[in-house]
């Protein structure tokens, strides 16, 4: 149900944030049941639409996922953004999971919803592994630092250091056509990633990517300063940590980004 405003359509990896928040509901509350009743209807609509989406490379022998646009919204229909593969990779494995679960603790009403869905567990679990195990992810050579998508090092290696105050917010002062083949970043997009599944990252792989992003990051989204906060706090920088929690709780007081007028962010 995405609108055509500027380029809000192609942001897909909404859908894999939905299948996460189904996640974090489960893990927080431990309602399985809920899975049952709703939970793997969605999350199996969700993973066809992924499996549907992706495409083989030949050229590099793993499944890419092209014309999206990330999380940063200063970008557009850029190949494999890094968040979005990841995303979609991790529902896929955790749809098969959650299938399974179901498949061996409510095994009744499993075979029911699989009529239902006209699902086949085995059938969709070989092609979906065999999606997740093999996406393609963009990275910088001999560095912890995931792109953020193809060609990202392409831009000019300058960063929001050497922004003048009075050319910001960016949006409200550039023409789109230079926000999108500049370097500057709205809001959180690997770290927002990293920040979802941390479990599954390094002390130094945080680091690597925080100190990479950050300093290229304007933060002109209420989404950004927050993540962002977390994520300083883990590796210890806790003057950075604060000052992002003050954007975070001041952002529509202080006004940072000249939008108050068009309304708060609740």
């Amino acid at each position: 149900c995405h609108n055509e405003w500027e380029i809000t359509f192609e942001e897909i990896h909404r859908n894999g944030a939905i299948a996460f928040a189904i996640y974090n509901y489960i893990r927080y509350t431990g309602d399985a049941q809920y899975l049952n009743d709703y939970g793997l209807e969605v999350l199996v609509a969700i993973a066809r639409f992924w499996a549907q989406r992706v495409n083989w490379s030949n050229d590099k022998s793993q499944y890419v996922m092209l014309g999206v646009t990330g999380p940063n919204e200063y970008e557009n229909n850029v190949n494999n953004n890094w968040y979005s593969n990841y995303l979609a990779a991790w529902c896929l494995r955790y749809t098969l999971e959650v299938a399974e679960f179901l498949q061996a603790n409510h095994s009744n009403e499993f075979v029911t919803l699989c009529g239902k869905l006209n699902f086949d567990l085995t059938e969709s679990k070989d092609k979906w592994m065999h999606i997740s195990v093999n996406m393609h992810y963009p990275k910088m050579e001999n560095s912890d630092v995931y792109l953020q998508q193809e060609g990202y090092l392409d831009k000019e290696n300058i960063t929001c250091a050497d922004l003048p105050l009075s050319e910001r917010p960016l949006n409200q002062k550039w023409s789109w056509d230079r926000i999108l083949r500049s370097p500057f970043i709205k809001q959180a997009d690997v770290l927002q990633g990293i920040y979802f599944f941390e479990d599954q990252f390094s002390q130094d792989e945080l680091k690597a990517n925080f100190d990479f992003y950050e300093p290229r990051t304007v933060h002109e989204s209420s989404l950004s300063p927050c993540v962002h906060s977390i994520l300083a706090s883990r590796i210890g920088k806790p003057e950075k940590a604060y000052d992002m929690y003050l954007r975070t709780s001041r952002l529509d007081l202080d006004d940072y980004n000249n939008e108050v007028r068009e309304g708060l962010h609740i």
